[in-house]
């Protein structure tokens, strides 16, 4: 069994996919096989290009699929979700969202862009 980071599977089949993945089967063990169906769980999380890249990479074999709130909060975000949505799709309250984009980085306060406007 295979203990995958986030940042590593964001890599492999992209952060919209991930976020699929993480929202269908977070905080689970998941088997990836060796051949895929067309109407199998990971397809339809996933999508069917997302899913060929895990099982060319992973099968088969069994990965640890992490919550990733905080990748998953950054993603709505840019969707310009409220933080009541987010709230809601991560099963946390909204204190708990305000928190955690306080603990996560701003890419735009950290964009060298910005040194240009003084």
């Amino acid at each position: 069994m295979r203990t995958r980071h986030a940042p590593d599977l964001v890599e492999l089949i992209g952060e919209a996919a991930f976020v699929r993945l993480a929202e269908a089967f977070g905080g689970t063990r998941l088997y990836v096989p060796t051949k895929l169906d067309p109407d199998h769980e990971i397809v339809q999380a996933v999508g069917k290009d997302a899913a060929i890249l895990l099982v060319e990479r992973l099968a088969p074999d069994v990965i640890k699929v992490p919550l990733a709130r905080e990748i998953r909060a950054r993603h709505y975000r840019a969707r310009k979700w409220s933080n009541a949505k987010i709230a809601r799709a991560l099963g946390i309250t909204e204190g708990g969202v305000e928190r955690l984009f306080r603990r996560v980085p701003d890419d735009a306060k950290s964009s060298p862009q910005l040194d240009m406007f003084p």
